[in-house]
């Protein structure tokens, strides 16, 4: 039948046909089927539509209601699964049954499932999205040169020679 994923949940086709009762065929009756008939049944669609759509929202509440109760006992089984480690230093075989639990890490937030799936990638961020860094910024750097103006390493090492002879001449 027509999936009415769309925003009609009738065909195009029975729309048309719907538009020729109508107006062409307005007065024509055929056995059990007329004008009046064949807009009960569309309505009858119609809500019928809006009763999935209805239950659609109830479901992903009771989805998202399920999901978070199984957050919060995901969050309780860690406590207690810590607590009773430490519990269990002293006993080897209580703690040989503790450290074969392996529970999953939680979840920090739901995921929001309108239109769609949980199991798709997320998104790459840019640089204007992406969060900011924390902490002190860095101290910028003034770009100054290496030597100074006209001085080449190899002038900067005859001064530094002369400096440990004890011949620099100062002018």
């Amino acid at each position: 039948m027509f999936d009415p994923s769309g925003s009609d949940p009738i065909s195009p086709a029975l729309q048309d046909l719907l538009k020729l009762f109508a107006q062409e065929l307005s007065t024509v009756k055929f056995p059990d089927l007329d004008r009046a008939v064949l807009e009960e049944a569309a309505e009858r669609v119609k809500e019928k539509a809006e009763e999935v759509a209805r239950a659609q929202a109830a479901l992903e509440a009771a989805r998202q209601a399920l999901y978070e109760s199984q957050e919060a006992l995901l969050q309780r089984g860690q406590r207690a699964l810590a607590y009773a480690r430490i519990f269990a230093e002293d006993d080897t075989e209580l703690s040989a049954k503790l450290d074969g639990i392996s529970l999953p890490r939680p979840v920090r937030k739901a995921p929001r499932m309108e239109g769609a799936t949980a199991l798709e990638a997320p998104s790459v961020q840019s640089e204007e999205s992406a969060p900011r860094r924390r902490g002190r910024p860095p101290k910028a750097r003034t770009s100054a040169p290496l030597f100074a103006e006209g001085a080449s390493p190899e002038a900067i090492a005859a001064v530094e020679a002369e400096s440990a002879n004890g011949t620099l001449h100062t002018a």
